[in-house]
């Protein structure tokens, strides 16, 4: 039996794709309109550009066959006055009278001379005649080059010997008779009197013109209306005989505007009011729809958030109610979190041995006043307790107004498990350290047990012999004779006895105990040990402790673990240097501060010194310049001095060597110490 129900797996399809052509057809039809609104402006800017352009070139090619037209008209008065003269109708007297109605006429032309075949001057328009010779070069070139092509010939534009910037150039017309050079007419036109005579003032207005070579080079320049803009220019060429000047305009006119005009400025806006009707309505139909979605979205969001967080979430009001709990807060106390919302102080979760701090920080939280991180134990609802990492900030609405407090809150069991297992890793690797640095001085120990224990067996030999000596003649022994021996005898065991429990407390692995101690006490009880490794290479010691230091706050054991250290990695240094410079010095002195005194203790060695690149890694784990070393000695020492609050840092000696100082922040009531004066213990 087949089913006769539509398939309901196409129904999503087709609204899905009717879905896409709904937006795909309108979409398109904006961004067509889009396209259009925008290339009609720059069209409109484009054709007005253009015609900008041609009406320049227009304007120029006019302006240049104008002066060209009014240059040739004076070229052609100059051949009647030049022919006139050649058939002797124009004597010297009357050419000044001849020549004074083309100079009103033509203001462009400065001067006409009649010069002679020599080149001296017949007659003038003016009163200052000057011969060839004191023409430019290049106009006596000119001239010369008109005489051999028997044409006229125009020159180069000089400046005039009067005014520097003004440019001239020379017309040279030749005169023959028969083939006969009997002389030439010179005209001098001047450039400027060229722009301004012939270029019409409306044209200058809008353009800057000026006359250029072939090079390019400003010759004459006229700029009535101001500066060109160098967006509409052209140029034309004038191509006079012998020479070559060019005709170059720049308009002063910017780039035509995007909206040049009411008509499409009113479409444009008209379009764009549009736009946002069409937008607007589009917008008012999907509001509706975004809404519900980010609505959905911001649940789904909120809710796997909640959900996937480690860290508890505490929102609580100004009166120190909570308001909300995520759920990893509730897994973290144990209580559901219908049961914590709601709530006022006390809390659930409060251990009962902790009330008063939950009270003083909650009053602060009354007050206004919020500590933004601290420590503190939880109870959870089985009774157990737990540390917890609080970080407290305001709640704050979205007009800007506090409306709570919100408090994030990290179980820091593990971590507190794991700082632990590095306290103790670091009490094993201190003790490891004290052990290797006792196995080696263990042979120099021997030696020095050797001494005491074989005193005591020559005090106590002797005295026995004497009691033998004493039997066998059967006589009785007096006591004083025996006391100086015996006393001797205690003193060297009890030194025996000092170095073997300065040795066993100083490998003694045990827990860090803070106490008031002197420095001075933990030097002396460290001398016996470093004496011991200053024997070995002959090393020097000197100790200076300034009168009464203040106590410091310390392990006793943890600060001779790091005074022996140093003062072994000095007395290694110098064991390769001239025995005179073996001296080790350690001295103890008080440091002020603005606010702070530290104790401050220096190990100065006269060694080899430590290279640059080995005083980057000195601090850092495993890392030794010695074949047998582990690394660790150094870095325990920095821990060691951190610990106690202070700092290990080390510079050169100017006399050569090294300086390791650390210093120890000193206790504001020091306690009593006995006098200590400055010792010196030399070993040979």
């Amino acid at each position: 039996m087949m089913d006769s129900r539509p398939d309901r797996s196409f129904r999503p399809r087709w609204r899905g794709r009717r879905q896409i052509w709904r937006w795909l057809l309108p979409t398109s039809l904006v961004l067509l309109f889009l396209s259009t609104l925008l290339w009609l402006p720059w069209q409109a800017q484009r054709m007005e550009a253009n015609e900008r352009q041609e009406q320049l070139i227009a304007d120029t090619l006019w302006v240049e066959q104008a002066i060209r037209f009014q240059l040739g008209r004076n070229e052609e008065s100059l051949r009647l006055v030049g022919a006139e003269i050649t058939a002797g109708r124009l004597p010297p007297a009357k050419f000044q009278e001849h020549v004074a109605t083309l100079l009103r006429n033509d203001r462009e032309i400065e001067w006409i001379t009649w010069l002679d075949k020599n080149g001296k001057p017949v007659a003038a328009s003016h009163d200052f005649p000057a011969s060839l010779a004191d023409y430019p070069a290049p106009s006596q070139d000119t001239s010369e080059q008109a005489r051999t092509r028997k044409s006229p010939q125009y020159s180069q534009p000089t400046a005039a010997p009067s005014k520097s910037e003004a440019k001239s150039m020379h017309y040279h017309l030749p005169l023959f008779v028969r083939d006969r050079y009997i002389g030439s007419l010179v005209t001098s036109y001047s450039l400027s009197s060229i722009l301004d005579e012939m270029v019409p003032w409306w044209f200058a207005q809008d353009n800057e013109i000026a006359l250029t070579d072939a090079e390019d080079n400003v010759l004459q320049k006229r700029a009535a209306g101001g500066p060109g803009r160098n967006i509409y220019t052209h140029g034309r060429s004038l191509d006079l005989p012998g020479l070559t000047l060019i005709l170059r305009t720049n308009s002063v006119k910017s780039a035509p505007r995007l909206l040049p005009n009411l008509l499409v400025g009113s479409v444009i806006a008209l379009s764009l009011g549009l736009l946002w009707s069409l937008w607007a309505l589009w917008r008012d139909i999907n509001r509706r729809l975004a809404a519900e979605g980010a609505l959905r979205k911001e649940v789904a969001f909120r809710s796997a958030m909640e959900n996937s967080l480690l860290t508890g979430l505490r929102a609580r009001d100004l009166e120190g109610r909570i308001t909300y709990v995520n759920p990893a807060f509730s897994d973290m106390v144990g209580i559901p979190a219908e049961d914590l919302v709601g709530k006022a102080p006390p809390m659930p979760y409060w251990a009962p041995e902790g009330m008063e701090e939950y009270r003083l920080r909650f009053s602060q939280v009354l007050s206004g006043v919020a500590t933004p991180q601290y420590e503190t134990v939880f109870q959870r609802s089985n009774g157990e307790r737990f540390p917890v990492l609080i970080f407290e900030s305001p709640l704050v609405d979205a007009s800007g107004r506090q409306t709570g407090w919100m408090g994030s809150i990290l179980d820091i069991s593990d971590r507190k498990r794991v700082e632990e297992l590095n306290r103790q890793q670091q009490e094993k690797l201190q003790a490891s350290a004290r052990l290797a640095t006792m196995g080696e001085i263990a042979s120099t120990l021997a030696h020095e047990l050797n001494q005491p224990l074989a005193a005591i067996s020559s005090y106590t030999t002797g005295a026995l012999n004497m009691i033998l000596h004493a039997s066998s003649q059967s006589r009785s022994i007096d006591a004083s004779m025996l006391q100086p021996a015996l006393e001797k005898a205690s003193a060297q065991a009890q030194r025996a006895g000092h170095i073997i429990r300065s040795v066993a407390a100083f490998v003694k692995n045990r827990e860090p105990l803070r106490e008031a101690v002197t420095i001075a006490a933990v030097i002396d009880r460290a001398m016996p040990l470093i004496e011991m490794q200053a024997q070995r290479f002959f090393v020097s010691v000197t100790t200076h402790v300034a009168p009464d230091l203040p106590s410091v706050r310390a392990d006793r054991t943890l600060l001779e673990q790091v005074l022996l250290n140093l003062t072994r990695n000095g007395i290694e240094a110098m064991q390769h240097v001239p025995p005179l410079r073996r001296i080790l010095r350690i001295t103890a002195e008080l440091e002020q501060g603005d606010d702070t005194q530290n104790v401050v203790v220096s190990v100065v060695d006269q060694g080899h010194g430590i290279p640059e690149e080995v005083a980057k890694r000195l601090f850092s784990p495993f890392f030794s310049t010695k074949a047998e070393g582990m690394g660790m000695g150094l870095n325990i020492c920095r821990t060691a001095v951190e610990f106690h609050g202070g700092t290990l840092e080390h510079t050169e000696n100017p006399q050569g060597g090294t300086i390791f100082r650390f210093s120890l922040p000193a206790l504001h009531q020091p306690l009593p110490k006995k006098k200590s004066r400055p010792t010196t213990a030399a070993t040979s």
